[in-house]
């Protein structure tokens, strides 16, 4: 009898322990449940921040910027909530949807292959002791990468010599960008593209190259692009003089800081941007650098040119305007732009009601903007042009009835005062409503000299000019900038003026779409 009682009193001990233990898993699954769920909420916000859209506050680089640290906010989530619902299911929970399951594009067979053997380190079954024998393997691919690195260039220059004679005779050495230089080519536009493509200032190029067990001082690398000045100018003035035959141009200026040793501190100095329209034949765009604002540095640069200059209204332009061989086209960004900072800052009804009317006339470019120029200009014409009137209708009874000092008044006063040049567009079916494809170009700058903070002199930044010049207009023809200098350091300093044309960067190989996307 009492082994019974231990026996039952044992048996319930531990059916209690069984409880208590289910007890907790149950409240365990319920507490990842809750967890689960807070991370797909969480997940759905992130994803609708990030592919809902954007907010017109931000500018492009904030606007990228804020964009990869939520896709990097995403991807840890995601990974938690997977490893959370794969916990769950291992419990033994039937799984509410099916595991995602990323499809990967296969790797190109243009890539070169590293193998990486994995071999069991014993070839006897653990099983039975009999020896294995292999029916085949299995393969999965990486994508990884080899950092770049240094290597020298070797000349070598066949000597032959003539023993009846006594000359010698040997291979000419060819023509180099900078004479007796030590850096090739290829080095030279490495340290400019990174310098004026991806914004690294060259202290920061300096110790990336130390640690790659080569010393390059800056002064040694800003003093390459000094002697490069004047081999680069005549195909640098070959670009403009291209763009400025072109009917069609759109300005625009942005201010860089210029440092001034001799006041102690930085002045301004300003790079004037001439760019193509999207739809010209020719892709180009060309920089030129001033130390002012002034009118005087249009003028000279767009001497040579006639035809339609598209400007956002700035006053320096004037003086180019009113030559009667120049037609001047408005920018319709410029015009939404100061009833989009009063909508955000006061929410005032007459500023939204200025951007639904402008929201019409892009969406109608929108739908446009791969047709012909014939038949994208007859199409303004007959959608456009009936909102066109009807808003500025709008503009001129609500002007009168603002004051006119006010921040609405000025911003109805700008599109009243620009209106025959805003509305230029609807006769002219290759001018774009905006002088936004002028303004996608200086974007690189605006965010460089955050990074190089500023021009070292006002020859430096003609020189940023140059570079500009070039690397800006091969991104426009869908060149690699990098392939493409290298190719113009090595072509150029043999070339005669009658090779220019061929080294533009519109003549060069466009670069092939990639080869691997990376889901």
């Amino acid at each position: 009898m009492t082994s019974l009682r231990e026996q039952l009193s044992t048996h319930q001990q531990e059916l209690r322990s069984e409880r208590q233990l289910r007890q907790s898993h149950e409240t365990q699954l319920k507490e990842q449940s809750a967890l689960i769920e807070r991370l797909k909420f969480e997940l759905a916000r992130l994803k609708r921040w990030r592919f809902g859209q954007s907010t017109e506050g931000l500018a492009a680089e904030q606007l990228a910027l804020w964009e990869s640290v939520l896709d990097g906010d995403i991807a840890a989530l995601q990974a938690r909530l997977d490893a959370l619902e794969a916990a769950n299911n291992g419990a033994g929970n039937s799984p509410d949807e099916p595991k995602r399951q990323p499809k990967r594009r296969p790797l190109p067979d243009s890539l070169p292959r590293v193998e990486v053997l994995h071999d069991l380190p014993c070839k006897d079954c653990p099983t039975c002791g009999l020896g294995l024998e292999r029916i085949g393997e299995e393969v999965s691919e990486q994508l990884d990468i080899i950092p770049a690195q240094f290597f020298v260039r070797r000349h070598v220059r066949a000597k032959y010599c003539c023993r009846p004679c006594g000359q010698l005779h040997s291979a000419g050495l060819p023509a180099q960008p900078i004479d007796k230089g030590i850096a090739a080519p290829g080095l030279i536009s490495h340290v400019a593209v990174g310098k004026y493509l991806n914004h690294q200032p060259l202290y920061r190029q300096e110790a990336e190259f130390e640690r790659m067990g080569v010393a390059i001082p800056r002064p040694t690398m800003a003093g390459w692009f000094g002697e490069l000045e004047v081999l680069l100018d005549p195909l640098v003035d070959r670009v403009i003089e291209t763009l400025l035959a072109e009917p069609l141009l759109h300005a625009d200026e942005i201010p860089v800081p210029v440092l001034d040793p001799g006041a102690g501190k930085t002045a301004t100095g300003y790079v004037w941007a001439y760019r193509g329209g999207p739809w010209s034949a020719v892709k180009a765009v060309a920089f030129d650098f001033a130390m002012s604002r002034a009118s005087e540095h249009p003028t000279r640069f767009l001497a040579a040119f006639t035809g339609t200059l598209v400007v956002d209204g700035y006053s320096g332009y004037s003086a180019v305007l009113r030559r009667p061989d120049i037609i001047e086209a408005g920018c319709m960004a410029h015009a939404r732009r100061p009833f989009y900072e009063i909508a955000q800052a006061t929410g005032s009804p007459i500023a939204q009601s200025a951007l639904i009317e402008i929201a019409k006339l892009y969406m109608i470019e929108r739908e446009l903007k791969h047709l012909p120029p014939a038949q994208r200009c007859e199409q303004r014409r007959a959608r456009a042009a009936p909102i066109l009137a009807e808003f500025k209708g709008w503009l001129d009874a609500t002007h009168a009835q603002s004051p006119p000092k006010s921040a609405i008044g000025n911003a109805l006063a700008y599109s009243i005062n620009r209106w025959p040049a805003l509305i230029g567009y609807l006769d002219d079916g290759w001018l774009n409503i905006d002088n936004n494809p002028v303004e996608n170009a200086v974007r690189g700058i605006a965010l460089g000299r955050r990074n190089w903070l500023f021009a070292g002199s006002e020859a430096g930044g003609r020189r940023a000019a140059q570079f500009y010049t070039l690397i800006e207009s091969a991104k426009l023809n869908g060149v690699n900038p990098r392939d493409y200098l290298t190719h113009v350091l090595t072509e150029l300093p043999s070339a005669r003026a009658r090779d220019l044309d061929a080294l533009l960067p519109r003549n060069y190989p466009r670069q092939s779409p990639p080869d691997i996307i990376i889901d």
